[in-house]
């Protein structure tokens, strides 16, 4: 298949682009400039954010996939949340505009979503059905995939992706978490009874591939493991896959001094389950947490 990738820069996007080019597709992808940390095999096509895509530079387009965005894991300061909403809801609407305008159309449009979107709901189980919430990140969410939607109106096949936390090696929330961990000053956030959706990157990767290829699959589709976790028993895998103690819990008012209003997020509970996603006959490979731990690290 011949992809599109914005946001290929990213944790994400870059190890994206190195799965799709080993299973021998062609990729192309969009940004401010040319990265390095980008496979030079992918084809980079400029793009100011800020207007409508070139995608008429892209010579054949099978599928595009949308990761570009301001980082959501940031103080939410006014400008910052401005910029959150701007990066996602806007730029997709630009991109959707411009699929509008082509004349020979990808099949499918496979974007990010985040499972923010159904805000903190306790212990309530989450399915792709459940309904949005009402907070900031959840308006984000549900404007970002209304601009998606559009571009059913052009004949293109569209996933939504709500992503969960991502474990990876060198980069998302993992990486954050290791050092105070492997000091030994790691533990749970608050109660830690609030659960956690979570997700290995090999299989948020893997369902990016599988959303774009098969033609059965669209609609909102849950990125997180089938076996969500509370962030104590999280805690608990995450110190023994270190073999280092995790009893320092983290009060909310602390992180909420650190990192402001982005502190509700971090502590919010989304028991997510990826009903849609199992439907559908994706097959998780990392689902159980504690092993996938091990697996990563």
């Amino acid at each position: 298949m011949n992809y599109l990738i914005t946001g290929a820069t990213g944790f994400i996007g870059s190890k994206l682009v190195d799965m799709l080019l080993s299973e021998g597709n062609s990729v192309d992808y969009l940004g401010r400039k040319r990265s390095a940390s980008v496979d030079s095999r992918a084809a980079f096509h400029c793009w100011n954010p800020s207007e409508k895509p070139p995608l008429n530079s892209v010579p054949t387009l099978d599928a595009i996939v949308h990761l570009a965005g301001e980082p959501v894991a940031q103080r939410w300061t006014k400008e910052g949340k401005e910029r959150i909403y701007r990066s996602r809801v806007e730029g997709t609407r630009r991109l959707v505009s411009a699929i509008g305008e082509l004349q020979h159309k990808p099949a499918v449009l496979v974007t990010a979503s985040a499972v923010g979107y159904y805000g903190d709901r306790g212990n309530e189980m989450l399915t792709e059905n459940s309904t949005p919430g009402k907070d900031f990140l959840a308006e984000v969410c549900l404007d970002w995939e209304r601009e998606a939607t559009r571009a059913e109106e052009f004949g293109v096949r569209v996933v939504r992706i709500r992503i969960g936390v991502v474990l990876g090696p060198d980069g998302g929330a993992l990486k954050q978490m290791l050092r105070p961990f492997r000091l030994g000053m790691g533990g749970k956030l608050g109660s830690g009874r609030q659960w956690m959706p979570w997700i290995h990157i090999d299989d948020l990767l893997r369902l990016f591939a599988f959303a774009a290829g098969n033609a059965s699959v669209s609609g909102p589709l849950n990125g997180s493991s089938p076996q969500p976790v509370t962030n104590a028993e999280f805690t608990r895998c995450l110190g023994h896959a270190l073999h280092r103690p995790a009893i320092l819990p983290m009060p909310k008012f602390a992180l909420k001094i650190a990192i402001g209003e982005f502190a509700n997020v971090v502590f919010a509970s989304l028991r997510v389950m990826p009903e849609a996603t199992q439907r559908s006959g994706f097959q998780f490979v990392h689902p159980e947490v504690g092993a996938a731990l091990k697996n990563l690290l």
